[in-house]
């Protein structure tokens, strides 16, 4: 007579607290917590607005930036290993929680999918010398605006439907 042995899955916990301190290196504690990708590419913006501080003459915006970044990073690694030990309390695996955590919901706009498309344009353009770091500081404000008024157009939108 064979037995047969049940094997469950494991249930994998993670520290907020270490995915928080491991983030004041932008992306690493989201590896950490399994979301490689994510991690990759917070690695990649915080490798980016570092250059852009480098280049900027030493701009306070590009530094307030920068350290509301890391800030970001920090908190969101943290919320993100608390999201994985919910779903690890509730039975299921790691890698159901990182799955869903990839892919909630949609959110029906591609507004910041577009900010971050340009926002690495004119990195990209400032980069080669196509237009200069003083037009860019001296027109971000634009970015600004344009971002409130797709929010008030989304505001008004929503309350019609």
């Amino acid at each position: 007579m064979e037995e047969k042995i049940k094997i469950e899955p494991k249930k994998t916990t993670k520290s907020p607290v270490l995915a928080a301190m491991l983030s004041f290196l932008p992306g690493v504690g989201s590896m950490y917590n399994g979301l490689f990708l994510k991690g990759i590419i917070q690695l990649i913006i915080f490798a980016g607005l570092v250059e852009a501080q480098s280049r900027g003459g030493g701009q306070p915006f590009l530094g307030i930036l920068l350290a509301g970044y890391i800030f970001y990073a920090i908190f969101d690694a943290a919320h993100d290993a608390q999201k994985i030990n919910a779903r690890a309390g509730a039975g299921e695996s790691h890698l159901t929680a990182e799955i869903e955590l990839e892919i909630e919901k949609p959110s029906g706009s591609i507004s910041w999918g577009l900010i971050l498309i340009g926002l690495g344009l004119v990195f990209l353009l400032a980069n080669f010398d196509v237009i200069s770091w003083d037009s860019f500081l001296k027109f971000w404000p634009l970015a600004l605006l344009l971002l409130g008024l797709k929010l008030i157009i989304d505001h008004f939108t929503a309350k019609k439907s």
